[in-house]
């Protein structure tokens, strides 16, 4: 069974489960936002039921800095939608 873990360099060390490269806000986010069953996201993504539910768990004992994590991805996707230019606002030189 994974433990809950954060490491420097993977996943911008957010709280995961070891072994995984997959964060305890994705686990809630698929459970509680995309209606996932957590046997469905625990069969999809080969881990045991114990995994998901000590990753809810970490999810509610840490509720705020998960928002801060959530918010993160969100300005850091915001960002990197920015910083592309789009072909009509480049400008072409003859």
């Amino acid at each position: 069974m994974g433990e809950i873990v954060s490491t420097d360099g993977v996943m911008g060390g957010q709280p995961r489960i070891e072994g995984h490269r997959i964060s305890v806000l994705q686990i809630a986010e698929w459970v509680h936002e995309e209606g996932m069953d957590p046997e469905t996201v625990a069969a999809e993504f080969d881990l045991d039921m114990a995994d998901i539910h000590r990753a809810l768990a970490y999810y509610y004992e840490h509720i705020e800095s998960m928002d801060v994590w959530r918010d993160r991805r969100e300005r850091r996707l915001r960002e990197s939608r920015e910083g592309h230019h789009h072909p009509d606002s480049v400008s072409e030189h003859a």
